[in-house]
């Protein structure tokens, strides 16, 4: 088994008044690895971001090492952050994961990919800008489409739904287990298992 260091990134913007933003899956599915790591964020030395470090997997087996990161700086600026976790890690594009919200995919559904597009998403632009790549795997988590006209941007920056409330707690566990599967078991077994 290899040691070297995955990172994963949580996107999303910081402070309480984002907190249960669509836009800010990436923070709730790394709060659940966390917990999963027993351990809590602090804040980076960088200062750009608060990060996990630690293993991931079974209680009592050595499984990959992981750092989790949510960065500090709001979605459209997180690619800087991401560039300063990955070069003070000594971390290759091909070893960070990001967790985002998905508007062409419905709520309650995961994709799983290796590089591609921004598709319009501001936090995976930057990330493509500082890295000089767009090589790094996505653990896209569905939000659907806006209802009748509201804005694209007033949707992602708007709360779940009483009924999606309900179901998020199990699309954000879907989401933790399909980060551990994607290091543990690579893409393809894992596109398999969660791109239903």
């Amino acid at each position: 088994m290899t040691d070297e260091v995955w990172l994963v990134v949580g996107l999303g913007n910081p402070g309480p008044t984002y907190a249960g933003h669509r836009h800010n899956i990436g923070y709730l599915v790394t709060d659940e690895l966390a917990r999963r790591m027993g351990s809590g964020f602090r804040s980076h030395k960088s200062g750009r971001a608060d990060v996990v470090e630690g293993r991931l997997g079974a209680p009592g087996l050595p499984g990959p090492r992981v750092v989790l990161a949510r960065p500090r700086s709001y979605m459209n600026e997180s690619g800087g952050s991401v560039k300063a976790l990955a070069t003070f890690y000594k971390v290759e594009p091909e070893r960070i994961i990001a967790i985002h919200d998905e508007l062409d995919i419905a709520f309650n559904t995961l994709r799983l990919k290796l590089g591609g597009g921004d598709n319009g998403h501001n936090g995976l632009r930057s990330m493509r800008a500082s890295l000089g790549t767009g090589d790094f795997y996505r653990v896209r988590v569905g939000i659907g489409r806006p209802p009748g006209r509201q804005d694209v941007a007033d949707f992602v920056l708007s709360n779940y739904s009483s009924t999606e409330k309900k179901e998020l707690p199990f699309q954000v566990i879907d989401a933790a287990d399909a980060v551990e599967s994607l290091i543990t078991d690579g893409l393809e077994k894992s596109q398999q298992r969660f791109n239903s």
